[in-house]
């Protein structure tokens, strides 16, 4: 009788030996605790105009797939469209001022005051001689000094005219003053600078995607004023996709920028590797009390890692996800 309690007693014993060493091998429980909770996030895009308007179109939709450089909104532009063309109209005529001051007078002032030096140097010609013959005439006594100094006046006066013909027909040929050329350019400039910015102004009413992805929300609707700087679309772009989940304390050394990790989700037999990106330096979650032993156990830490492949591309924000080190035991 006592050898079969002590074959029993055996028995219990090895049996509650090999519970113990059970939860102290490596299994289930282990796997539990190397796999972490979290969530799919996403860093979107905010599309707004530096300016404002009412939005005039807005041919994009909630949930939409877009391709890069494809439209997302227009705001009312008309006066954008008239303040341009009056800038570029004021440029236009700066521009015919300075081009006018660098050029002489017009051909047919100038052929009008070469024929006004020809016929002058003519008269001077014709009053020399005149003056010649009458001044041999009075060395004769034939003619009066009156008469004589009549003939050298008119003689001087057509050598003036002459002289001032020529200084006027080089004038002619010349442009203006430099300071008036100077004055000139900067009107240019000026103008330029205006057209550029109601240029600007005027592309500004219309926004584009920078980038592919999906249209998340659209916030506002036609005919509705938009500030300046407001967004009017948001957008998701693939690659701006992470994952967020929390480990406790005593895994905070591996999640090092760099570190991978295998990604489950719901539905996909496959895991999808990532990469951490971010982890916080506070915990969260904390009582506020000394910790101790037991309640450091508590802390968790959050982590943020990058997806990468393309199997990630059809996930979206909120989705719960368990995240795994890559090298962690299956």
């Amino acid at each position: 009788m006592r050898r079969k309690l002590n074959k029993i007693s055996e028995s219990w014993l090895r049996f509650a030996a090999c519970l113990a060493v059970a939860g102290l091998l490596p299994g289930c429980s282990r796997t539990e605790e190397s796999q972490f909770q979290g969530y799919v996030e996403a860093d979107y895009g905010h599309v707004a105009a530096p300016v404002s308007g009412i939005l005039l179109e807005r041919p994009v939709t909630r949930g939409e797939s877009l391709q890069k450089g494809q439209p997302l909104f227009t705001l009312e532009h008309a006066a954008d469209e008239a303040v341009l063309a009056e800038a570029e109209g004021r440029l236009a005529q700066s521009q015919a001022r300075l081009d006018n001051t660098r050029k002489g007078r017009r051909p047919s002032e100038i052929a009008a005051l070469e024929a006004r030096l020809t016929q002058a140097r003519s008269s001077t010609r014709l009053s020399e001689s005149e003056f010649a013959r009458r001044e041999s005439l009075h060395r004769q006594a034939v003619l009066s000094s009156a008469e004589l100094d009549q003939a050298r006046s008119q003689r001087d006066a057509d050598r003036a005219l002459v002289a001032a013909l020529e200084a006027e027909l080089e004038t002619a040929h010349l442009g203006a003053r430099e300071d008036e050329i100077r004055a000139a350019q900067n009107d240019v400039v000026a103008a330029g600078a205006a057209v550029r910015r109601a240029r600007w102004s005027l592309e500004q009413k219309s926004q584009s995607a920078p980038i592919g992805g999906w249209v998340q929300d659209t916030l506002f609707e036609p005919g509705e004023f938009v500030p300046a700087g407001t967004p009017v679309v948001t957008l998701l772009p693939p690659g701006n996709l992470k994952v967020r989940f929390f480990i406790p304390q005593s895994e905070l050394t591996r999640a090092s920028p760099g570190a991978r990790v295998q990604i489950h989700i719901d539905g996909v037999p496959t895991p999808v590797p990532g990469t951490v990106r971010y982890a916080s330096t506070r915990a969260e979650f904390t009582p506020p009390v000394i910790f101790s032993r037991e309640t450091r156990q508590k802390l968790v830490f959050r982590v943020e890692a990058a997806l990468e492949g393309p199997d990630a591309s059809s996930w979206r924000p909120g989705q719960p996800v368990d995240v795994r080190w890559d090298d962690a035991p299956p």
